[in-house]
């Protein structure tokens, strides 16, 4: 993995500028490290576990299960793209994937606009409903029972933080400026 902070001997010995980085600190490094290798590492074994048992990419079973949890098991694409923290575009073509499987259909929304709402099929929800209790099960062995209570609910914490700060400076398409973005 590449670094965030050159190393030691390159770091600059005067006080950061406008101009220059704010280097993290051992610490801040030790602890960008770690979650690092869970961004990275996390979905990849999940996604191995998930093809090996289920015959499904680890995205592929979160959309079939966000769709499970919804009203009539029914969310336009936008909404299904941002419970999926996906783009439009990924998402559509997970879509046609899975849709040639039978297990979702897409079908336009009436009237103005480009709106497609998808639903997920009879298929659809027996596949999340055989595969969840594996899913459960390697996210609690990868990830829930090796943390401690107190651990779960500063990742809470912590995830929640960081996902408002993304959300803060993720540009709104087709506004010449974020309204969330700018002063603070």
């Amino acid at each position: 993995m590449s670094s965030i902070t050159p190393r030691k001997t390159a770091r600059p010995t005067r006080e950061p500028g406008p101009e220059a980085p704010r280097w993290l600190d051992d610490q801040q490094q030790s602890a960008w490290r770690a979650n690092a290798a869970i961004m990275i590492r996390l979905p990849a074994a999940l996604d191995a576990r998930m093809q090996t048992e289920a015959d499904l990419t680890y995205f592929e079973y979160m959309v079939l299960s966000t769709l499970s949890e919804a009203d009539d098991h029914t969310l336009q694409m936008s909404a299904l793209a941002a419970r999926t923290s996906s783009s439009l575009p990924r998402l559509s073509q997970v879509a046609s994937r899975l849709e040639k499987r039978g297990f979702l259909q897409r079908r336009r929304v009436p009237g103005s606009g480009r709106r497609t709402n998808a639903t997920l099929t009879d298929a659809g929800y027996a596949k999340v409903v055989a595969v969840a209790p594996g899913h459960v099960a390697a996210v609690r062995e990868y990830f829930i029972d090796v943390l401690k209570p107190d651990d779960l609910a500063a990742l809470e914490r912590f995830g929640t933080a960081v996902g408002l700060a993304i959300d803060r400076n993720i540009p709104v398409p087709g506004a010449a400026t974020s309204p969330s973005r700018g002063t603070e």
